[in-house]
């Protein structure tokens, strides 16, 4: 695939994602490959090219002869992404605490900073940064494949995020939490962030459980 293609890929995975997290695109007509192409003024190709990895991401599924659907929301699915987030992120954030180097805490600071710009804005980039400063906290540790489960994981819960942050307050409480993470981070104290980032994403999904529409 040449760059250009590639890069439009890039650009239609960004826009559909974007619409998916922010529930612009719902989960009961498929997403027309034609008239996305044309609404966005691109060919087919990226289109393809982007819907499969979204797909690949977890947020779309293809019926057979139907086409590419939105997967839905669940209580059930999002259990599974939190449990799984609760089982391997703390001690992933742990164990890097302990190897992260100045450079290591300069990329975590931006991207706590570029978390904390976003909020209030647009719910999609507040989803993208707050998987990148989650991500951030994990990757010093230099295990490429728990990184890599982190990211993905975050990558599903990012739908569920939003929904969180919707009620009031919501987005102050996350933004006090994030810091002490990442205070506790800079400072090697790898027993506080295992602590802080399991309660984190434990209450998270306490609220999440509470709210009809989450």
């Amino acid at each position: 695939m040449s760059i250009v293609v590639r890069t439009l890929s890039e650009h239609v995975f960004d826009i559909v994602r974007e619409r998916i997290v922010t529930g612009q695109l719902g989960t009961e007509a498929p997403i027309r490959q034609d008239a996305l192409a044309a609404q966005l003024g691109v060919s087919k190709i990226p289109v393809r090219e982007a819907l499969a990895r979204l797909e690949q991401e977890g947020l779309l599924t293809s019926l057979a002869n139907r086409g590419y659907f939105v997967k839905p929301m669940s209580a059930a699915r999002r259990d599974e992404i939190f449990e799984l987030r609760l089982a391997i992120e703390p001690a992933a954030a742990a164990r890097a605490a302990l190897r992260a180097t100045a450079a290591d805490h300069e990329a975590a600071r931006a991207a706590f900073e570029a978390l904390d710009t976003a909020a209030g804005e647009n719910p999609a980039d507040v989803a993208v940064r707050n998987r990148q400063f989650h991500t951030a906290l994990v990757r010093p540790g230099e295990r490429a494949l728990t990184t890599q489960l982190v990211e993905r994981l975050s990558i599903l819960a990012e739908r569920y995020v939003v929904a969180h942050l919707q009620p009031a307050g919501r987005g102050t409480r996350a933004h006090q939490e994030h810091w002490e993470m990442l205070e506790a981070w800079i400072a090697g104290d790898a027993p506080a962030v295992e602590r802080l980032l399991a309660h984190h994403i434990q209450a998270t999904l306490d609220d999440l459980r509470e709210q009809p529409d989450a």
